[in-house]
C-alpha cells in the first residue's frame, strides 16, 4: 500500500502583532473557516483542531500549521497563553512561533 502524504493547511500570520486573543481569533476565523458561532476560546480551538466537526476547512486537511511572530501575546507566559499554545499540541496542529529578525 503506498504511503500517503498528509495534507497541510498553513496559515502564516507573521508580521501581524497580536496584543489580545481577540485579535488572534479575528485573524484565524477566515483562513480556518471558523463559523460565526465558534467559541473563540482555547478549549473550542482544541476541539476544532483535534476532534473536528466544526470547520470543513480544517477537516479537509490532516495538519494545521499556524506561523506567528514572537511578539505581543506570544511573549507572555500567563495561563491564557499557555492554554492557547496547548490547543495546538497533538498530531493535527502546530503553532510555530518565530523570532523576528
Amino acid at each position: 500500500m503506498p504511503k500517503t502524504t498528509p495534507t497541510e493547511l498553513v496559515v502564516d500570520l507573521r508580521g501581524r502583532p497580536f496584543d489580545t486573543l481577540e485579535q488572534f481569533w479575528d485573524a484565524l476565523t477566515e483562513p480556518l473557516g471558523l463559523p460565526e458561532w465558534f467559541g473563540r476560546n482555547t478549549e473550542a480551538l482544541r476541539d476544532t483542531l483535534q476532534v473536528g466537526g466544526i470547520s470543513d476547512v480544517i477537516d479537509s486537511h490532516d495538519v494545521v500549521i499556524v506561523h506567528v511572530d514572537k511578539q505581543g501575546i506570544f511573549t507572555r507566559r500567563d495561563r491564557e497563553t499557555r492554554h492557547l499554545r496547548s490547543a495546538f499540541a497533538g498530531k493535527q496542529a502546530r503553532l510555530v512561533i518565530h523570532v523576528p529578525s
